[in-house]
């Protein structure tokens, strides 16, 4: 008799991931493991919930891969390092985990020993390239099976295939998309569908309690968020409680625009409060704390990695160079962050720290100069003219 050849699918209990898991048992025999990774996105009612519905699918073994302290330490704190924001707007909240989902994946297919890999991705969105991407790299000798892409399914097609096998239960579609994870959720609807409708506020996953006021001082150490008025919390633990803080007031909402991976414009919702927050109050700090072609060279790389890093190539070696010269450039960005939130916005007031530039006793700006001269200054500005004026001479004509 010969053996089943061992199948692992990316299951999330959706439509999609349902009738893979039946077609790849029923249509070729496969004996399938299916795994969900937690970036974040999972409590623990929910974790149940999954392995109990891979269970009633006949599941040889369904596992939960927590890898939130990695997607943390190994994707985060860079995009943190780097103040990365996709198009000046979106903090990279689900491209940047479906590449650790990924990496997940592939090591615990090689892991089981298993033949093939299986995800539910169609044939139109980003997610389809990260996926098969980072397998291709971490797991070259597995096969990669997409049954909802190759077969091009429709939702009813996908229905009555599972009708058919006995899987009769309400698929009706929700009316908004929602992908939660730790650097923020998605929420895709029929509105960004559209180049010009917005969400409406039904469509946001956390509600809208218009608080008052409140005023929060975000730690950061070497660039790293540490503390929240003054309590000691992993970073993880940071952005968890930030988010608890601000979410409710409406903070994080946007909608992203831009090139998706194959070519196609894409627009999607999000919710990213404390992203948006350490983002922009990691920032300030560093205004205060590094010279002015750190901050320019930074803007530069920090762009490329911010774009590799979406398009699913975090596993190219330049990523580790990046990431090396963003870590390097974070030694004096310590220091406390001053933020008031109120409804749907949020201020930063200023900052305090020991690196702070602004503490030089050269001069204040606009104010007193103490370690020049007037004539100084004078001279500096002729040399400084120097080569505008030869040009202007020799090249002005008119």
């Amino acid at each position: 008799m010969n053996k089943k050849k061992k199948v692992l699918l990316a299951f999330s209990g959706g439509l999609d991931t349902t009738y893979c898991a039946i077609w790849l048992a029923k249509k070729h025999g496969y004996e399938v493991h299916t795994a969900a990774i937690n970036t974040g996105g999972f409590n623990e009612s929910e974790e149940q919930a999954l392995a109990e519905k891979a269970d009633n699918l006949g599941i040889k073994n369904h596992v939960m891969l927590n890898v939130e302290n990695e997607f943390y330490q190994k994707g985060i704190r860079y995009l943190i390092f780097g103040n990365v924001l996709k198009n000046h707007t979106y903090p990279l909240s689900v491209s940047a985990e479906r590449v650790f989902q990924a990496v997940a994946l592939a090591e615990y297919a090689k892991e089981i020993g298993a033949d093939a890999i299986a995800h539910g991705s169609t044939g139109a969105g980003n997610d389809q390239v990260r996926f098969d991407l980072v397998f291709q790299v971490v797991a070259p000798d597995l096969e990669i099976i997409t049954p909802i892409r190759d077969q091009k399914l429709s939702r009813e097609e996908e229905v009555e295939y599972l009708k058919s096998h006995g899987v009769d239960q309400e698929w009706a579609k929700a009316k908004y998309s929602i992908n939660k994870g730790l650097w923020g959720t998605s929420v895709g609807g029929a509105e960004t569908l559209t180049s010009h409708k917005a969400l409406p506020e039904e469509a946001w996953p956390t509600e809208f309690v218009n608080p008052d006021p409140l005023e929060v001082k975000l730690g950061f150490e070497q660039g790293e968020p540490t503390t929240i008025n003054g309590e000691r919390l992993t970073p993880v633990e940071v952005i968890k409680k930030l988010n608890e803080l601000a979410a409710p007031c409406g903070i994080g909402r946007d909608i992203h625009v831009g090139d998706t991976i194959i070519g196609i414009k894409g627009r999607v919702g999000f919710e990213a409060a404390a992203p948006i927050i350490i983002i922009k109050a990691h920032q300030l700090l560093e205004k205060h704390t590094l010279g002015k072609w750190q901050l320019y060279w930074k803007d530069q790389l920090a762009e490329w990695y911010g774009m590799l890093m979406h398009e699913g190539q975090y596993l190219d070696p330049v990523m580790r160079n990046i990431e090396t010269f963003l870590e390097d450039t974070q030694k004096t960005v310590s220091g406390n962050v001053f933020v008031k939130l109120g409804p749907k916005r949020f201020e930063l007031e200023g900052i305090e720290s020991e690196n702070d530039l602004m503490g030089s006793k050269a001069g204040k700006y606009g104010e007193m100069n103490n370690a020049w001269s007037v004539e100084d200054v004078k001279g500096f500005t002729k040399i400084l003219a120097n080569s505008m004026l030869i040009q202007q001479k020799i090249q002005n004509h008119d």
